[in-house]
């Protein structure tokens, strides 16, 4: 019997998009979602890649009407997705870009921290490119469509890390960040698109949703787009201009 997880990895491994699982199970809900989505990283792990931290998705409250999905969810990053540019667009199915500022853990954060706990949790700081496909037709989909899929990832790059000291997570919360492409603005963004609070209200956020499922020390966090996801193409090169927060430069470039 072929399934969900099967056929999205099919679809992974091919190129070829599937019609949404929702499109012929409506009562496809979020619990069954992730559980296809741990036979999902299960086949990838049988396949020799390790899990390496978690990426958030729909954290950017500004973006929930055009995908229809009204709240955020996880999904894992692996070994062979967290890399280095450049980026082939013909590896992904519909690529978009999405700008991330990423978090890797010095400890497990867990529900009941407060701010101060939270953020003696995080080790170091660093931005972030996410590559995200869909595998269903023009982005359509439901929550729990997206969920099955492994959160949509397809690869993360990450610019060099920095020491998460109080200065540096403070400003996290209230930066401002321009996306460009081949050096022309593509769309700008503020910390508060994500949950209202930035990267630290996403990883509570994420914290909280996975409950006694602690991050382990030494996992990355990818926070949720500060924009809106833009489709990639071949011969691109993108970079961000970030304001109120000092982190090392990023630029990908997609062949």
């Amino acid at each position: 019997m072929i399934t969900v997880s099967d056929a999205l990895l099919h679809a992974f491994d091919t190129g070829q998009s599937l019609s949404p699982i929702t499109d012929s199970d409506p009562d496809f809900d979020l619990p069954r979602a992730y559980q296809a989505q741990a036979m999902l990283t299960a086949a990838r792990v049988r396949r020799g890649a390790r899990v390496v931290g978690v990426k958030t998705g729909f954290t950017n409250t500004t973006i929930w009407d055009e995908y229809n999905v009204h709240a955020p969810i996880h999904g894992p990053i692996f070994d062979t997705t967290w890399r280095e540019g450049p980026i082939a667009a013909a590896d992904f199915i519909e690529p978009r870009i999405e700008p991330e500022i990423v978090l890797k853990l010095a400890a497990s954060p867990t529900p009941e921290m407060d701010d101060t706990a939270l953020m003696a949790c995080i080790d170091s700081v660093a931005r972030g490119f996410e590559i995200v496909q869909s595998p269903y037709p023009g982005w359509r989909f439901r929550a729990a469509d997206t969920v099955a899929a492994g959160a949509l990832h397809g690869a993360l790059v990450t610019g060099a890390f920095v020491a998460a000291t109080p200065d540096l997570l403070a400003s996290l919360s209230t930066l401002s960040i321009t996306l460009l492409c081949n050096d022309q603005p593509m769309d700008s963004g503020h910390a508060s698109n994500v949950l209202g609070g930035g990267p630290l209200a996403a990883l509570r956020d994420l914290t909280a949703q996975r409950g006694r499922d602690l991050l382990p020390a030494g996992w990355v966090i990818s926070t949720g787009t500060l924009t809106r996801a833009l489709p990639v193409t071949a011969g691109e090169h993108w970079t961000t201009q970030i304001t109120g927060a000092d982190l090392p430069p990023l630029t990908l470039r997609v062949t």
